[in-house]
């Protein structure tokens, strides 16, 4: 095989795992069956090098460098054979859409054995009251899948739906339950035959596993269900109420805000180096955000494919700079050696990632929230002129400890009220509680207002710490904003959120699909709307 055949057949190679891993962002690999790397929290590069095809991989716990010799496509998984260095003998590994490494047996097995378990507790601790109904089986029509177990509780004419889940599912379904839980009572309401009226939901989550659903639940409407909350050891079935009106401190924090014009002045001389190796007639489409005093990354369409860090050299007081590129988890420290590689990606990138781009393309694909995220960031008040689009910051960290540290967009609307934006591109059934997540955050933080010298008034936590400057940051309760493409918004979003409490302020804002070319609200829906 000739050099160009070899570096053409490497970068098929490489080319099939970045759209693997931009299909699959929660995706896990394998080795021996044993999960090494868990992609949602792991980093990767994978380039083309004298005709081989190099993936490296690292997390905190790890780090693996391999040859990559042949991709093998099967029905749930990509098969990578690789070899390590000096290795005669190659090795397999296994990209997965996730890290549940149950086998489908095993995984029916234990729903089962938690159905039972749970009928088995209910009926001893709720006498007087008829367990009904029981299931788990997958029903998409209505949004159920197969991981709660699902049910209702009868007494006479009155009735309680009934929704759990068991300790051996992950924690993000687990987190899940109460958007499950809120449309398995609305079913039933919908569905009943008229004798029984259905009063409340009856949650039940894995002993410690019960602050997301709290914090949640004590901001939906009493007034609407009569919701609780309970804890089930499955080694001891005990069933245990649980006061959601009394969760304790959040555990949010907020970063004290750093100046963004210092911190690009700071990597001046290694954003210039990065431009220099883009294409120049794509240049004004690139963004700079500082991500910290000392970070500032480069971004094409809300796409981070380089970043620069200055800071403290090894061994040494002198100052450095760290100049990384690649797209999405994949990153490579730039080297004199790779910088011909770095200027190839960058054409790469800026041929795909463009509104009119190819959807079949992976770098177009990648991250579609993000590229949202920035056409509201820099349109929000053509968009929304209610709001400012001066003081708006993006990835804002205020949420307790968890997969979701982050909110979107935070920023201010005319009367300095603080506005939560929650945002998506793509259907999720979750939306409406993981924005009330943040909104619940923002809130604690505007209600946390301390006297400070010079001031007339107390300054919320968000003022304290160097955010909104110039402002005054009203302390009504902040408002939330749920964006999303109009055929992208999941049809049991507006259902879920007709149980939020009245005194969240919420507004759902649909967007024409075609928002990559044309940023447009096709319909808006806030509470209260019938």
């Amino acid at each position: 095989m000739s050099p160009a055949d070899s570096a053409a057949s490497a970068g098929l190679l490489a080319q099939s795992i970045e759209e693997y891993l931009a299909e699959h962002p929660a995706a896990a690999v394998l080795e021996d069956g044993r999960v090494l790397f868990d992609m949602r929290i792991a980093r990767y590069a994978v380039s083309e090098s004298h005709g081989r095809c190099l993936l490296q991989l690292w997390s905190e716990e790890r780090n693996l460098m391999r040859t990559v010799v042949e991709v093998q496509q099967r029905t749930h998984c990509l098969r990578l054979l690789t070899r390590r260095l000096g290795a005669a003998k190659p090795q397999a590994l296994e990209l997965v859409p996730t890290s549940d490494r149950r086998t489908p047996t095993a995984r029916d097995a234990a729903r089962r054995n938690y159905q039972r378990l749970l009928e088995r507790v209910l009926t001893r601790t709720f006498i007087g009251s008829k367990v009904d109904g029981m299931r788990s089986a997958m029903d998409l029509e209505h949004s159920f899948g197969p991981a709660y177990t699902r049910g209702r509780l009868l007494r006479g004419t009155a009735a309680e739906a009934v929704i759990g889940v068991g300790e051996a599912e992950s924690g993000a379904t687990v987190d899940g339950i109460l958007t499950l839980g809120i449309l398995w009572l609305d079913y039933c309401r919908q569905h009943g035959d008229g004798r029984r009226h259905f009063g409340g939901l009856k949650v039940i989550v894995p002993a410690g596993a019960w602050r997301t659903a709290a914090e949640r639940m004590a901001w939906l409407n009493h007034a609407a269900a009569d919701f609780q909350l309970f804890t089930l050891d499955e080694r001891s079935e005990e069933l245990a109420p649980v006061d959601f009106r009394d969760t304790g401190n959040l555990e949010s924090r907020l970063v004290h805000a750093f100046s963004g014009d210092a911190a690009i002045e700071r990597c001046r001389a290694g954003i210039d180096r990065l431009l220099e190796l883009t294409p120049p007639a794509a240049r004004e489409r690139i963004e700079i955000r500082p991500r910290s005093a000392a970070e500032v990354a480069l971004l094409l369409h809300g796409l981070e494919f380089a970043r620069v860090r200055h800071g403290a050299a090894a061994h040494s007081f002198a100052r450095e700079e760290e100049i990384t590129f690649g797209a999405g988890a994949n990153a490579t420290p730039l080297t004199g050696e790779n910088e011909a590689l770095c200027r190839e990606l960058f054409a790469r990138l800026f041929l795909s990632r463009h509104a009119d781009g190819m959807r079949t393309d992976a770098l177009f694909r990648l991250q579609p929230e993000r590229w949202l995220e920035s056409r509201l960031r820099c349109d929000i008040t053509e968009l929304l002129p209610s709001l400012r689009g001066d003081l708006i910051y993006t990835q804002v960290p205020a949420l307790s400890s968890g997969d979701r540290g982050m909110l979107d967009l935070l920023t201010l609307d005319r009367n300095g009220r603080l506005t939560v934006m929650e945002i998506k591109a793509d259907e999720d059934l979750h939306l409406p509680l993981q924005a009330l997540d943040y909104w619940i955050r923002v809130r604690a933080l505007n209600e946390d207002r301390k006297p400070a010298a010079g001031n007339s008034r107390p300054l919320s936590a968000f003022e304290s710490q160097g955010y909104f400057a110039g402002a005054e940051v009203s302390p009504l309760t902040p408002r939330l904003l749920l964006v999303a493409p109009a055929l992208r918004i999941h049809p049991a979003n507006e259902q879920v959120l007709r149980y939020f409490s009245p005194q969240v302020e919420w507004e759902l804002i649909a967007l024409s699909e075609h928002w990559r070319r044309e940023l447009r609200v096709v319909f808006r829906k806030r509470n209260g709307d019938r």
